[in-house]
């Protein structure tokens, strides 16, 4: 890059949700690079404080956060990072919301519940979000309208089902995502300022 050039400018958003929603595979199967992940397996430590219903399967956890990257062109970088998913991590999340733009809370239809709390992050900051519907092997039990009501969310929020181990589902959840702040009010993204942990 000469001194001319200008660096291209960053734009952060987060990929939230409850554990085991699918946020590491999502920032694994969009990001251009190697995704940065700060996994740890489970232990016996676990049993009795992380609720492993409907995902028994699952023997890592994401403790810190996931990164990945994409560049769009070269003026312009996408940085996306994934949010932990437990609720003895929620207090990562007031640091790692600092200066993004907007997020895509993925959501499981076996386990709407536990996206409630990622939902209710963005809604309080007035950050705004798409949600992205996991079906898990193709797996989808409800119908959009019954989702939308389940979660309680406002009809301008985008809803999207798809499977994110594909990386055309993570492009589209995150277009959509880009769509939905274009379609706002200038000025009607609130500043992302850190919130002290409850």
């Amino acid at each position: 890059m000469t001194s001319s050039q200008a660096a291209p400018a960053a734009v952060k958003i987060l990929i939230a949700g409850g554990f085991g929603v699918g946020k590491t595979t999502m920032v694994g199967a969009v990001s251009e690079v190697a995704p940065l992940r700060t996994e740890e397996y489970l232990t016996r430590a676990s049993v009795g404080v992380d609720d492993l219903s409907g995902i028994d399967q699952k023997d890592t956890t994401t403790v810190a956060l996931d990164f990945g990257r994409i560049t769009v062109s070269s003026e312009l970088v996408v940085y996306l990072f994934g949010t932990p998913g437990q609720e003895r991590f929620w207090f990562m999340w007031n640091d790692l919301v600092n200066g993004a733009l907007g997020g895509v809370v993925i959501a499981d239809t076996r386990r709407l519940e536990t996206s409630f709390a990622s939902i209710d992050f963005f809604e309080s900051r007035g950050i705004p979000f798409v949600v992205a519907i996991n079906c898990f092997h193709g797996h989808n039990t409800r119908a959009e309208a019954e989702v939308r009501e389940a979660l309680d969310l406002d009809p301008h929020v985008p809803l999207l089902i798809g499977d994110v181990r594909e990386r055309s589902f993570g492009r589209d959840a995150l277009l959509a995502l880009v769509d939905h702040l274009m379609s706002l009010p200038a000025g009607n993204a609130a500043e992302s300022e850190p919130v002290p942990a409850g």
